[in-house]
C-alpha cells in the first residue's frame, strides 16, 4: 500500500468509528498532576494490544515522563526510567522488540503515539515496544497544513483540517509516526506536565511518574 492510501484509509476508518457506535478500550494514566484518560483506536490493533498487554502487566507503573517539551509533547515509557538517578539521560530503553507501523491518524492535540528510532536505520518506521508520547502541540494555520501536504504528499480532509485549526497539534509528524489513540479527558493535565521545568535533554527536574491501567 502507498503512504497516501494508508493515510486516506486511516482517515476514513476514523470517521466510521466516530459515528458507528464502535466499542473502544480506554486506559487511564495516573500522575501527580492528575489523570489522563485515553481512547485506544481499533484500526491500530498491534499498538492497541501491545499497550493493553503492558498496562495489564503493570509495566508502566512507576516509570517517568522522561522527555517533556512545552508546545510539543510529553514522552514516557522508558523502562530504564524506573530506577533512574537524577540527571541520568533516558530515552534509549526498550523491551527487545519493535511494533510494525500502523500509520494513518494525525497528530492533533491529545494524540497518543508511539515513539521510535528515526533515520535510515528504521526505514519501515517501526515503533518502540513501550515508549509513547502525547501531543500538546501548538496552534496550526491553514498555510502550515498546505505546506505539510506539499512536503509529505498527503491530503488532509475537511474534518482533519478543522480539527487542526481548532485544536492545534504537530502536523510535521504526520505519516512518520503511528498514532494509536487520543486523550478524551485530562488535556489540562497534559498541559500541566508540558509546563514543568526541565534540565538539558528535556528531562523534568522533578520526576513525573505514571501509573497506567485499563479501565474498560
Amino acid at each position: 500500500m502507498t503512504r497516501l492510501f494508508m493515510f486516506i484509509l486511516g482517515a476514513v476508518l476514523l470517521g466510521m468509528t466516530a459515528c458507528g457506535g464502535e466499542k473502544f478500550t480506554h486506559a487511564e494514566i495516573e500522575t501527580d498532576y492528575g489523570n489522563i484518560k485515553v481512547k485506544l483506536y481499533n484500526d491500530t490493533p498491534l499498538h492497541r494490544d501491545n499497550f493493553i498487554k503492558l498496562a495489564e502487566e503493570g509495566f508502566y507503573d512507576g516509570l517517568l515522563f522522561h522527555r517533556v517539551m512545552g508546545g510539543f509533547m510529553i514522552q514516557g515509557g522508558d523502562p530504564d526510567s524506573k530506577t533512574a538517578q537524577p540527571g541520568q539521560r533516558l530515552g534509549a530503553g526498550g523491551l527487545g522488540y519493535l511494533v510494525d507501523a500502523e500509520i494513518g491518524h494525525i497528530h492533533t492535540k491529545g494524540a497518543l503515539a508511539a515513539a521510535r528510532t528515526g533515520g535510515p536505520q528504521n526505514p519501515e518506521k517501526k515503533s518502540s515496544s513501550c515508549q509513547y508520547y502525547i501531543v500538546q502541540g501548538k496552534p496550526v494555520t491553514a498555510a502550515q497544513l498546505d505546506m505539510m501536504e506539499q512536503q509529505k504528499g498527503i491530503k488532509y480532509n475537511e474534518a482533519q483540517r478543522k480539527k487542526y485549526l481548532e485544536e492545534g497539534g504537530a502536523p510535521f509528524l504526520d505519516m512518520d509516526y503511528t498514532v494509536y489513540g487520543e486523550v478524551v479527558e485530562g488535556l489540562d493535565v497534559v498541559d500541566k506536565i508540558a509546563a514543568v521545568k526541565t534540565a538539558p535533554g528535556d528531562r523534568p527536574i522533578e520526576d513525573v511518574r505514571m501509573k497506567v491501567r485499563i479501565i474498560d
